[in-house]
């Protein structure tokens, strides 16, 4: 499956998935919603209850209050103490106080406020009566409050007045009635919006949960395509970098051939035609009388040297091209060679510090294109007074160093250009090796590199320890 349509599969749970957290947070706003209404609503019933308890309350003590008076003037009628109007005063005035409550209570009641009008008048009656009685009781008119007394007027009176107090306390337990009912749908609503609440949580959860199992599912397939696409293009990488290396180590190898037969041929063809020059130069200054002719004698002698200069270069050149000691003497001698022959051209002082070690030819070559490679830039770019040049050889490998006490260079600002220097790191990871260059300005410089002692296959992957530092 290419990634492609690994996204075309994908993007539709995604999609899915978002779809259930809108679910989720619905469902979490309706549960908010379901309880603040629930709460208002149980708000206003229990305010509604506490009204119709009150309104009971205060109608049975304005009973109360009524049924006290009643007592303490028919006490006082029948038996003329005084201390019998102590307790009606009281009730009177209780009475009083219970009617003011009950208008504050009935002010936003229409309905309530008309019955409380009704049961108003009929307490205002029923006070007039007993005090109509109680006076002419104190003016000692016997018959008249005796009349009174025996009449149905006040037994009229007090059955309005527990009328219309029924009424109320009727309409107030309905208050309460309805409040109860209230609270119960609040709760009822409050549990079906609970669960119905909990069952779009579970379904959303539900699907949340499948959504991320599918896209971890997903998750984990695109991981694996990446991993093999991953692993593709490092073989890949691994396949064209062997390719180059070995394209770079055989156009190496052709340049060294072609630099012996460059040398072989100058070695053969100029060297024979230089060296029979200056056997010819020889035979003619033998037969020619040079005192005679000075003249000629020294131009002779400047063609001398001058073809000893050419057969002198001819023999630098061809040391440059194929170094003939390294094969005939060595790697030790050859170094001692090139050091010497290069500190007399630049005059730099040249320490060495050789071992002889064993090495492969093409690795001799290696290390001796290093150090020349290593030496040409030091003469370009260093400025340097003072070189030492090692070789030392271990039981798994050989370290080679050239040091230098010139200017230095930041390693990391070095161009990718640079050939002098890729080219020296590619002869010695071609051979096995490892190479570093440690550097900073103003500190020399220091090429180390680390070359196992036999190359094999797989010498490259060998473990080495890592070139000496700075």
């Amino acid at each position: 499956m290419s990634l492609k349509e690994n996204t075309r599969i994908w993007l539709p749970k995604v999609r899915k998935m978002a779809l259930s957290l809108p679910m989720a947070l619905l469902a979490a706003m309706v549960l908010v919603g379901i309880n603040e209404t629930g709460h208002m609503r149980s708000q206003d019933a229990v305010e509604q209850m506490t009204h119709g308890q009150n309104t009971r309350k205060a109608v049975n003590l304005l009973l109360q209050s009524m049924l006290d008076a009643e007592t303490g003037q028919r006490g006082y009628l029948l038996t003329g103490n005084e201390t019998y109007l102590e307790p009606y005063d009281k009730a009177v005035a209780s009475v009083q106080t219970n009617l003011d409550g009950l208008r504050n209570l009935f002010m936003n009641s229409p309905e309530d406020m008309q019955e409380f009008a009704l049961l108003s008048r009929q307490i205002s009656r029923k006070l007039a009566e007993m005090e109509l009685s109680l006076r002419l009781r104190r003016q000692g008119n016997e018959d008249a409050w005796k009349f009174i007394l025996h009449t149905d007027v006040g037994k009229e009176h007090m059955e309005g007045i527990r009328k219309h107090a029924h009424e109320l306390i009727a309409r107030s337990d309905e208050h309460v009635r309805l409040g109860r009912e209230q609270i119960e749908q609040s709760l009822m609503l409050s549990r079906i919006g609970i669960a119905t609440v909990t069952a779009i949580g579970l379904l959303a959860f539900y699907m949340y949960l499948r959504q991320a199992q599918a896209l971890q599912s997903v998750n984990l397939r695109e991981q694996a395509l990446l991993e093999r696409e991953r692993d593709r293009l490092e073989s890949l990488v691994k396949l064209r970098t062997a390719t180059l290396s070995e394209l770079a180590n055989h156009l190496q190898q052709v340049r060294e051939e072609e630099r012996g037969h460059l040398a072989r041929e100058l070695h053969d063809e100029l060297g024979a035609l230089l060296t029979a020059a200056k056997l010819d130069v020889a035979r003619l200054k033998s037969r020619i009388d040079t005192a005679a002719t000075p003249e000629v004698g020294e131009r002779l002698k400047h063609l001398t040297d001058t073809l000893n200069s050419g057969i002198a270069l001819k023999r630098r050149i061809i040391e440059d091209l194929r170094p003939s000691s390294l094969s005939n003497l060595g790697l030790t001698a050859a170094i001692e060679i090139l050091t010497r022959e290069y500190a007399e051209r630049a005059g730099i002082e040249i320490e060495t510090s050789l071992e002889s070690v064993q090495l492969p030819d093409a690795a001799q070559l290696t290390v001796y294109r290093m150090v020349q490679e290593a030496l040409t830039n030091i003469g370009k770019y260093a400025k340097a007074t003072k070189v030492l040049v090692s070789i030392h050889g271990y039981p798994t490998h050989v370290a080679v160093q050239v040091r230098d006490n010139g200017s230095g260079f930041d390693p990391a600002a070095v161009r990718p250009t640079s050939h002098g220097l890729s080219g020296m790191r590619h002869r010695v990871e071609s051979a096995g090796g490892r190479l570093s260059i440690t550097s900073r300005p103003g500190n020399g410089t220091l090429v180390s590199a680390v070359l196992p002692l036999q190359q094999r296959p797989g010498a490259a992957d060998t473990p080495l320890p890592k070139p000496a530092e700075a």
